[in-house]
Formats: C-alpha cells, sequence, structure tokens
C-alpha cells in the first residue's frame, strides 16, 4: 500500500483530497463508509468517525485523525490552501462546505482510477481465484436441470454455488435471463420459467481477496431453432476475434470495433448495442473501457471484459463473455468455462 501512496504523490501537483471509498482501500486497505484521505508530498491524513477509529490507528504509513460523523464539516475546520479533490465522487453540497471553509478545490478526474487501472501481481492472483471458482461454478450449474424452474431459482443455485466454493460474495446481482428476457441486455431474474428452445444467458462472478471476476455464457435449453444457433456462432466468432485484438497500446474503441464491425457485416449490427468490455477490480465496473467513446489505451496488466452481443427482441438473446490479463505476450484468458453450445434439459 505504501508504495501505492508514493507512486501517486510523486504525481501530484497539490494535495488531493480522496473521498471514494474504494480510492481509500485502494490506497490504504482501509475499509470504510465515512472517510477521507489526504495525500501530500510529504503527509499522508485518513480522517474518519468514531466506529472506524480503532481500525483507521492500525493502518501503517499514515496519521489517522480521528473526526466527528459529519466528516465534510470537521475537515472544512482541519484542512486550508489549495487541494485538489474527486470531483466525480464529491457531491456539491460537500463541495460547498469545504468551499465555505476557506478551500481553495482544484477538480480532478480518474487520478487514482489510472493507477488501479493497471493490477499489481497480488491483485491479479486474487482475480484469478475469483475467475477460478466462477469456472467451477460454470461447470457445476451446466449439469443442473433447467428447464421448468424459474429464472430466480437458477441465479440463487449460482449464488449458493460460490459460497460453497469460497467466495466472499456474488460481486453483482448474479443475472439469468430465458427466452424473449435473454434479449434484455441488463435484464434481472424473474419469476419467469425456462422453457425449451430458449436460450438462457447466465452473467456471474464472484469476489475474492475483494477482488471481483465476471463471466456470461449463453446455454440452449434444449434444441435451438436454426436462426438462434446462426446468431450464437455469429457472437461467438466476433468475440474470438475481438480477444485476439487484445493488447497493449490498443485503443479500447479499436478492440470494441472489430467485434461490432463483425457483427454487423453479419446483419446484426443494430442488435449490439452496448459496449464491447470494461475493466474489473475492487469494482466491477471501473477502467479501462471497451467501447466506440472510449478514450482509454490498453496496458499490461489492464483486466478487461470482452462481451459482444446479440438481441433480437421478443425471441431472445446471446452473450458470451470472457475476464482476460492483458498481457505482453498477449491476452490470458481466465474464465475458462467452454463457450461450445451447452444444450441443458
Amino acid at each position: 500500500m505504501k508504495e501505492r501512496v508514493e507512486r501517486l504523490s510523486a504525481s501530484l501537483n497539490e494535495p488531493l483530497l480522496v473521498t471514494t471509498p474504494v480510492n481509500v482501500r485502494y490506497l490504504t486497505g482501509f475499509d470504510s463508509s465515512n472517510s477521507a484521505l489526504l495525500v501530500e508530498r510529504d503527509r499522508v491524513r485518513l480522517f474518519s468517525d468514531f466506529r472506524y477509529a480503532a481500525a483507521g490507528r492500525q493502518v501503517p504509513d499514515v496519521e489517522f485523525v480521528q473526526t466527528e460523523r459529519s466528516l465534510v464539516a470537521d475537515l472544512a475546520e482541519l484542512l486550508s490552501g489549495r487541494i485538489a479533490f474527486e470531483a466525480e465522487h464529491l457531491r456539491y453540497a460537500a463541495w460547498e462546505t469545504l468551499a465555505a471553509g476557506g478551500i481553495e478545490l482544484v477538480p480532478t478526474r480518474g487520478v487514482v482510477e489510472a493507477f488501479r487501472a493497471v493490477k499489481d501481481d497480488r491483485e491479479l492472483a486474487a482475480i484469478e481465484r475469483a475467475a477460478a471458482i466462477t469456472n467451477e461454478v460454470f461447470e457445476r450449474i451446466s449439469r443442473e436441470r433447467f428447464i421448468g424452474k424459474s429464472e430466480r431459482q437458477i441465479a440463487w443455485r449460482i449464488d449458493q454455488l460460490f459460497h460453497e466454493l469460497g467466495a466472499e460474495r456474488p460481486a453483482f446481482s448474479t443475472k439469468v435471463a430465458a427466452g424473449a428476457s435473454s434479449a434484455l441486455p441488463h435484464g434481472g431474474s424473474g419469476d419467469r420459467r425456462i422453457e425449451p428452445r430458449h436460450t438462457v444467458v447466465v452473467d456471474a462472478g464472484c469476489v475474492v481477496d475483494g477482488y471481483s471476476s465476471d463471466c456470461t455464457r449463453t446455454f440452449a435449453a434444449g434444441p435451438l431453432s436454426g436462426g438462434l444457433k446462426e446468431v450464437y456462432e455469429i457472437c461467438l466468432r466476433a468475440q474470438e476475434r475481438a480477444l485476439a485484438a487484445v493488447s497493449p497500446e490498443r485503443r479500447g474503441r479499436d478492440v470494441d470495433a472489430v467485434a461490432r464491425d463483425y457483427i454487423a457485416d453479419a446483419g446484426y449490427g443494430e442488435e449490439f448495442g452496448h459496449g464491447l468490455g470494461h475493466g474489473v477490480g475492487l469494482l466491477i465496473h471501473e477502467a479501462p473501457r471497451l467501447a466506440r467513446t472510449s478514450e482509454d489505451t490498453l496496458a499490461a496488466g489492464n483486466v478487461v471484459t470482452v462481451e459482444p452481443g446479440i438481441y433480437l427482441e421478443g425471441v431472445g438473446g446471446v452473450r458470451i463473455e470472457d475476464l482476460v490479463t492483458v498481457g505482453d505476450d498477449g491476452p490470458k484468458t481466465l474464465t475458462r468455462f467452454t463457450k461450445a453450445l451447452v444444450t441443458v434439459d
């Protein structure tokens, strides 16, 4: 953790007030719902209230300052001068309070997030463990009965398997969508019963040591129509081409285009409306992004998803998602459950 703070402080033009909880955790290991970190060139102060004071005093290489629960009001009295802040997190009311205290506030965006995007060996190991559990969950659930069960029943079973296999928790609300529901890219699991000849999109991941995994597979509930099978193959080929394009110095928008252009050439461009992927780490969605509008460039140590989808409204959808580490010698795929179309009963 000390090295992270040192790298950050060396990059700053003025002190940075970190108020995003996940960024405070990344820099110090301190996990709290009410904290702030002031990083200066030669001083680091961690602020939190009585509830977290005992834990805060145990954080190495920082000065812990106990505040009232109204943390921002205390910061307005304790701090002064020119201070950078996280513009995408600090609420306007908090900004008003700090400004009224005489602090000259300088907005910044994505400073700590840029460091978080490149994972160190410890982070990569945690993500790999989370992915290994996810692989086993998909393997086990693929051997269980789908037809006649509700989407929610399958999702609950997946969450149960995550806990049984040692995950801390699901990384997000597990999504199981069947039939017409599978054509909703981010539809939740409901009471819809899974019927034969439908696609079933399963999107799941878990957390290990604070770090997440993410994987999507599309199953066939019994034999599919020829049209849905064709869509599956198009989506798979697009995904494989995009995976091969993942490399350092490649722009996120260019990797997105590899899959998007293939799907468009196959006649389904209008049915692929979301971005190709996103970074994964302490949060399930973080930098870098793979999307048409992305300004990000990939770097070795990034962990990203590659997840094209084709969604036929009222009929069904297909999405295939892998989690990969970006490396100098090519991408390393962490989600290894088969991408051949698996038929479940």
